[in-house]
Protein backbone atom coordinates (compact mmCIF):
# COMPACT_ATOMS: atom_id res chain seq x y z
CA UNK A 1 0.00 0.00 0.00
CA UNK A 2 2.82 2.55 1.11
CA UNK A 3 4.32 1.55 -2.59
CA UNK A 4 1.14 2.28 -4.51
CA UNK A 5 1.18 5.78 -2.49
CA UNK A 6 4.61 6.50 -2.98
CA UNK A 7 4.09 6.03 -7.07
CA UNK A 8 0.93 7.87 -7.36
CA UNK A 9 3.06 10.51 -5.79
CA UNK A 10 5.80 10.32 -7.87
CA UNK A 11 3.77 9.66 -10.86
CA UNK A 12 1.62 13.35 -10.01
CA UNK A 13 5.26 14.91 -9.35
CA UNK A 14 6.55 14.27 -12.96
CA UNK A 15 2.71 15.20 -14.40
CA UNK A 16 3.04 18.62 -12.65
CA UNK A 17 6.55 18.77 -14.03
CA UNK A 18 5.79 17.95 -17.22
CA UNK A 19 2.45 20.48 -17.41
CA UNK A 20 4.66 23.03 -15.82
CA UNK A 21 7.83 22.69 -18.68
CA UNK A 22 4.88 22.99 -21.20
CA UNK A 23 3.09 26.59 -19.76
CA UNK A 24 6.94 28.08 -19.00
CA UNK A 25 7.44 26.76 -23.06
CA UNK A 26 4.54 27.79 -24.41
CA UNK A 27 5.42 31.41 -23.01
CA UNK A 28 8.80 31.65 -24.34
CA UNK A 29 6.98 29.78 -27.49
CA UNK A 30 8.48 31.43 -30.16
CA UNK A 31 11.83 33.22 -30.59
CA UNK A 32 12.31 35.92 -33.39
CA UNK A 33 15.28 35.91 -35.28
CA UNK A 34 16.00 37.45 -38.61
CA UNK A 35 12.31 37.99 -39.00
CA UNK A 36 11.84 34.33 -38.41
CA UNK A 37 11.09 31.56 -35.86
CA UNK A 38 13.40 29.22 -33.96
CA UNK A 39 14.63 27.84 -30.32
CA UNK A 40 11.06 25.98 -29.49
CA UNK A 41 10.79 22.22 -29.84
CA UNK A 42 9.03 21.09 -32.12
CA UNK A 43 6.09 19.15 -29.98
CA UNK A 44 5.26 22.34 -28.01
CA UNK A 45 5.00 24.52 -31.82
CA UNK A 46 2.95 21.95 -33.37
CA UNK A 47 -0.44 22.74 -31.98
CA UNK A 48 0.17 26.58 -33.15
CA UNK A 49 1.62 25.52 -36.77
CA UNK A 50 -0.85 23.10 -37.03
CA UNK A 51 -3.74 25.98 -36.99
CA UNK A 52 -1.32 28.19 -38.89
CA UNK A 53 1.12 26.74 -40.55
CA UNK A 54 2.21 29.79 -42.84
CA UNK A 55 3.57 30.75 -39.33
CA UNK A 56 6.26 28.04 -39.46
CA UNK A 57 8.54 29.18 -42.07
CA UNK A 58 7.46 33.06 -41.77
CA UNK A 59 9.81 35.57 -42.96
CA UNK A 60 9.12 39.86 -42.94
CA UNK A 61 8.15 40.48 -46.09
CA UNK A 62 10.41 42.17 -48.31
CA UNK A 63 9.64 46.15 -49.05
CA UNK A 64 9.70 48.97 -47.13
CA UNK A 65 8.95 49.46 -43.20
CA UNK A 66 5.22 49.22 -42.98
CA UNK A 67 3.76 51.36 -40.01
CA UNK A 68 -0.14 51.50 -38.87
CA UNK A 69 -1.88 53.36 -36.91
CA UNK A 70 -5.80 52.75 -35.66
CA UNK A 71 -7.61 55.72 -34.44
CA UNK A 72 -9.79 53.93 -31.53
CA UNK A 73 -13.25 53.77 -32.69
CA UNK A 74 -13.55 56.03 -35.47
CA UNK A 75 -16.08 54.69 -38.24
CA UNK A 76 -16.98 52.45 -34.91
CA UNK A 77 -20.92 52.09 -36.49
CA UNK A 78 -18.72 50.27 -39.66
CA UNK A 79 -17.56 47.26 -37.34
CA UNK A 80 -18.14 43.73 -39.09
CA UNK A 81 -20.80 41.25 -36.84
CA UNK A 82 -18.17 39.46 -35.39
CA UNK A 83 -17.56 42.87 -33.29
CA UNK A 84 -21.90 43.54 -32.99
CA UNK A 85 -21.31 44.30 -29.38
CA UNK A 86 -18.68 46.67 -29.75
CA UNK A 87 -20.40 48.41 -32.47
CA UNK A 88 -23.48 48.22 -30.57
CA UNK A 89 -21.29 49.90 -27.48
CA UNK A 90 -20.65 52.98 -29.26
CA UNK A 91 -17.71 55.59 -29.70
CA UNK A 92 -15.94 54.66 -26.56
CA UNK A 93 -15.26 58.00 -24.24
CA UNK A 94 -15.99 61.88 -24.81
CA UNK A 95 -15.32 65.24 -23.15
CA UNK A 96 -14.95 68.98 -23.48
CA UNK A 97 -17.30 68.68 -26.13
CA UNK A 98 -15.49 66.12 -27.95
CA UNK A 99 -16.11 61.84 -28.78
CA UNK A 100 -13.19 59.69 -28.15
CA UNK A 101 -12.80 59.18 -32.00
CA UNK A 102 -12.39 62.71 -33.08
CA UNK A 103 -9.73 62.99 -30.38
CA UNK A 104 -8.19 59.43 -31.36
CA UNK A 105 -8.16 60.64 -35.15
CA UNK A 106 -6.62 64.13 -34.52
CA UNK A 107 -3.83 62.66 -33.04
CA UNK A 108 -3.16 59.90 -35.74
CA UNK A 109 -3.38 62.22 -38.23
CA UNK A 110 -0.75 64.31 -36.82
CA UNK A 111 1.19 61.26 -35.90
CA UNK A 112 1.36 60.38 -39.26
CA UNK A 113 2.16 63.68 -40.72
CA UNK A 114 4.90 63.82 -38.51
CA UNK A 115 6.59 60.31 -39.92
CA UNK A 116 5.75 61.06 -43.44
CA UNK A 117 7.70 64.28 -42.83
CA UNK A 118 10.42 62.27 -41.64
CA UNK A 119 10.44 59.91 -44.93
CA UNK A 120 7.93 57.00 -43.72
CA UNK A 121 5.23 55.93 -44.80
CA UNK A 122 2.22 55.46 -42.95
CA UNK A 123 -1.66 54.28 -42.62
CA UNK A 124 -4.41 54.92 -40.48
CA UNK A 125 -6.98 52.16 -39.89
CA UNK A 126 -10.44 52.69 -38.49
CA UNK A 127 -11.71 50.52 -35.90
CA UNK A 128 -11.88 47.47 -38.41
CA UNK A 129 -8.93 45.86 -39.00
CA UNK A 130 -8.37 44.13 -42.57
CA UNK A 131 -7.79 40.38 -41.58
CA UNK A 132 -4.62 39.30 -40.51
CA UNK A 133 -3.31 43.12 -41.43
CA UNK A 134 0.69 43.47 -41.03
CA UNK A 135 2.96 45.73 -40.50
CA UNK A 136 6.46 45.83 -38.73
CA UNK A 137 4.28 48.02 -36.34
CA UNK A 138 1.46 49.40 -35.38
CA UNK A 139 -0.23 51.56 -32.52
CA UNK A 140 -3.77 51.47 -31.46
CA UNK A 141 -4.25 55.16 -30.23
CA UNK A 142 -7.26 55.44 -27.59
CA UNK A 143 -8.24 58.11 -24.68
CA UNK A 144 -9.77 57.28 -21.60
CA UNK A 145 -13.08 58.23 -19.40
CA UNK A 146 -13.59 57.95 -15.60
CA UNK A 147 -16.41 58.68 -13.21
CA UNK A 148 -13.70 59.71 -11.07
CA UNK A 149 -12.99 63.13 -13.10
CA UNK A 150 -9.38 63.59 -10.57
CA UNK A 151 -7.84 59.97 -12.26
CA UNK A 152 -5.29 61.17 -14.81
CA UNK A 153 -2.28 59.70 -16.57
CA UNK A 154 -2.01 57.73 -19.69
CA UNK A 155 -0.97 53.77 -20.01
CA UNK A 156 0.26 51.44 -22.88
CA UNK A 157 -0.26 47.41 -23.32
CA UNK A 158 0.76 44.82 -25.53
CA UNK A 159 -0.79 41.55 -26.20
CA UNK A 160 -1.42 38.53 -23.66
CA UNK A 161 0.21 36.28 -26.67
CA UNK A 162 3.17 38.55 -28.72
CA UNK A 163 4.88 35.83 -30.98
CA UNK A 164 6.97 38.72 -31.99
CA UNK A 165 8.62 39.18 -28.42
CA UNK A 166 9.34 42.47 -29.01
CA UNK A 167 5.83 44.32 -28.04
CA UNK A 168 6.73 44.56 -24.38
CA UNK A 169 9.90 46.38 -25.43
CA UNK A 170 8.16 48.82 -27.31
CA UNK A 171 5.24 49.01 -24.61
CA UNK A 172 8.66 49.93 -22.21
CA UNK A 173 10.03 52.63 -24.80
CA UNK A 174 6.32 54.04 -25.57
CA UNK A 175 5.80 54.42 -21.89
CA UNK A 176 9.47 56.61 -21.11
CA UNK A 177 8.99 58.95 -24.12
CA UNK A 178 5.26 59.83 -23.90
CA UNK A 179 5.77 60.51 -20.36
CA UNK A 180 8.66 62.41 -21.06
CA UNK A 181 7.07 64.64 -23.75
CA UNK A 182 3.76 65.01 -22.08
CA UNK A 183 4.90 65.53 -18.68
CA UNK A 184 1.96 63.34 -17.91
CA UNK A 185 1.92 60.41 -15.07
CA UNK A 186 1.89 56.81 -16.14
CA UNK A 187 -1.41 55.27 -14.92
CA UNK A 188 -0.46 51.55 -13.87
CA UNK A 189 -4.30 50.28 -13.99
CA UNK A 190 -3.88 48.22 -17.38
CA UNK A 191 -7.11 46.27 -17.80
CA UNK A 192 -7.87 42.71 -19.23
CA UNK A 193 -9.27 45.08 -21.92
CA UNK A 194 -6.36 46.21 -22.94
CA UNK A 195 -4.25 43.01 -23.16
CA UNK A 196 -7.44 41.71 -24.75
CA UNK A 197 -7.70 44.03 -27.62
CA UNK A 198 -9.50 42.88 -29.70
CA UNK A 199 -6.99 43.88 -32.86
CA UNK A 200 -4.42 41.67 -31.39
CA UNK A 201 -7.01 38.90 -30.79
CA UNK A 202 -6.12 36.93 -34.06
CA UNK A 203 -6.44 33.61 -32.88
CA UNK A 204 -9.97 34.15 -32.51
CA UNK A 205 -11.54 36.80 -34.91
CA UNK A 206 -10.87 37.35 -38.36
CA UNK A 207 -10.58 41.07 -38.96
CA UNK A 208 -7.55 41.00 -36.67
CA UNK A 209 -4.05 41.81 -37.04
CA UNK A 210 -1.07 38.89 -38.42
CA UNK A 211 0.35 37.26 -35.28
CA UNK A 212 3.83 38.44 -36.26
CA UNK A 213 2.61 42.16 -36.10
CA UNK A 214 4.75 44.05 -33.17
CA UNK A 215 1.29 46.06 -31.81
CA UNK A 216 0.66 48.10 -28.55
CA UNK A 217 -2.13 50.11 -27.33
CA UNK A 218 -2.39 53.64 -25.74
CA UNK A 219 -4.63 55.66 -23.66
CA UNK A 220 -3.28 58.93 -24.26
CA UNK A 221 -4.96 60.21 -21.21
CA UNK A 222 -8.63 61.23 -19.57
CA UNK A 223 -10.95 62.76 -21.57
CA UNK A 224 -12.51 63.35 -18.29
CA UNK A 225 -9.73 64.97 -16.36
CA UNK A 226 -9.90 68.64 -17.17
CA UNK A 227 -5.47 68.69 -17.49
CA UNK A 228 -5.74 65.64 -19.54
CA UNK A 229 -8.14 66.81 -22.02
CA UNK A 230 -6.84 70.38 -22.42
CA UNK A 231 -3.66 68.46 -23.81
CA UNK A 232 -5.48 65.95 -25.76
CA UNK A 233 -7.76 68.32 -27.78
CA UNK A 234 -5.92 71.95 -27.79
CA UNK A 235 -2.18 70.08 -28.40
CA UNK A 236 -2.63 66.43 -30.04
CA UNK A 237 0.69 67.21 -31.46
CA UNK A 238 2.06 66.44 -28.24
CA UNK A 239 0.79 62.89 -27.61
CA UNK A 240 1.53 62.56 -31.74
CA UNK A 241 5.18 63.58 -31.16
CA UNK A 242 5.49 60.99 -28.46
CA UNK A 243 4.14 58.04 -30.27
CA UNK A 244 6.39 59.52 -33.83
CA UNK A 245 9.61 59.35 -31.72
CA UNK A 246 8.80 56.26 -30.42
CA UNK A 247 8.04 54.44 -33.06
CA UNK A 248 11.05 55.71 -35.24
CA UNK A 249 13.74 54.78 -32.17
CA UNK A 250 11.95 51.01 -32.36
CA UNK A 251 12.41 51.22 -36.42
CA UNK A 252 15.74 52.00 -35.88
CA UNK A 253 16.43 49.23 -33.07
CA UNK A 254 14.98 47.03 -35.48
CA UNK A 255 17.10 48.21 -38.11
CA UNK A 256 14.07 49.38 -40.80
CA UNK A 257 14.61 53.06 -39.42
CA UNK A 258 14.84 53.39 -43.89
CA UNK A 259 13.83 56.39 -45.27
CA UNK A 260 11.89 55.88 -48.77
CA UNK A 261 12.80 52.43 -50.27
CA UNK A 262 13.80 49.67 -48.43
CA UNK A 263 15.08 46.30 -49.39
CA UNK A 264 14.07 44.01 -46.25
CA UNK A 265 14.30 40.23 -45.88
Amino acid sequence: MKKTKTAIITFSLIAIAFLAFQLISRLNLLDSVDGQFSGAPEALRFGIFQRFPELADWKRPEGPQRIALQAGHWKNSELPDEFKRLREQGGGASGGGRKEWEVNLAIAQETKEILEEEGFEVEILPATIPPSYWADVFVAIHADGSSDLATSGFKVASSWRDFTGKADGLVSLLEKVYAKSTDMNLDSNVTRNMRGYYAFSWWRYEHALHPMTTAVIIETGFLTNWRDRQMLINTPQKPARAIADTIVMFLTKERLAVRGNFEGG
